[in-house]
């Protein structure tokens, strides 16, 4: 299976006058299609930044991120907007906006200066909307949705950019329980079914065991590390990467428990 996204020898963090702030290093690994991919890490571990720079929204320090084999810094943003769409946790900016106009949005690349949108480009919004399941949600203004919803929102409008790649941040942040478990779901069956390359951060690590086809932990102690969640759980990297004092307990029990449903 061909590789979306590769990033070879990579230090990600901020370039400065007075020398380079690295926040992660030496991250070698690939994202393919068809899978849905969680990266797991504590705070201030860097995923935020992994993600911005996977996305081109900031360069590397050194090393190399590749999209279908290209350097991510030799497309152009109409280019990458094309190839990658992005959903963020805040949406503040679009709360007065209905749900449909949101999704539309993702159309941007394609609709020109005026963003004028052909009866293609609203066949496109109304089929995305539809396979999140919010179609129903068309005329909602953002402020009134629960937090759930707008995320399937956001969902919806990276679909309606038809990228082979969706890079999410943190989206089950705000979502109850059974919402958090119905949203991995989701993306996952849009993974397989559309096959895209689906990329979150998340905090969720029992649901990410659960849920994803591979998982990358980051950490700054303990490095960088790739794998299914069997293999991850299996070999010890999970309790190494999580375990604190007071949870080995539990933390067992949930490793033990993806080990047996294997």
């Amino acid at each position: 299976m061909s590789s979306t996204i590769s990033i070879i020898n990579l230090t990600t963090g901020y370039k400065a006058k007075k020398g380079n702030a690295e926040v992660s290093r030496h991250l070698t690994a690939s994202l393919s299609p068809n899978q849905l991919t969680c990266i797991l890490g504590p705070n201030g571990a860097g995923k935020s930044t992994l993600l911005r720079t996977l996305c081109g929204f900031q360069s590397p320090l050194s090393g190399s991120v590749q999209i279908k084999g290209r350097e991510v810094e030799s497309y152009t943003k109409s280019e990458l907007s094309k190839l990658v769409s992005v959903v963020l946790t805040d949406n503040s900016g679009v709360k007065d906006m209905t749900a449909w106009d949101v999704v539309g949005m993702g159309r941007s690349p394609y609709t020109g200066f005026w963003g004028r949108l052909s009866l293609h480009d609203e066949k496109v919004i109304a089929g995305s909307m539809s396979l999140v399941g919010i179609e129903w949600l068309k005329d909602r203004k953002m402020h009134t949705l629960s937090d759930g919803e707008c995320q399937k929102v956001m969902i919806a409008k990276a679909l309606a950019q038809e990228t082979p790649i969706i890079i999410l941040d943190e989206p089950t942040a705000y979502l109850d329980y059974p919402s958090k478990i119905q949203m991995m779901l989701l993306l996952k069956e849009l993974a397989r079914s559309l096959q895209k390359t689906i990329f979150l951060s998340t905090h969720d690590l029992e649901h990410a065991l659960q849920i994803a086809d591979c998982i990358w932990l980051l950490d700054k102690e303990q490095g960088f590390t790739t794998g299914t969640p069997y293999d991850l759980c299996k070999d010890g990297s999970i309790e190494r990467y999580f375990s604190r004092k007071g949870i080995e307990p539990l933390l067992h029990s949930v490793v033990e428990g993806i080990i047996k449903a294997f």
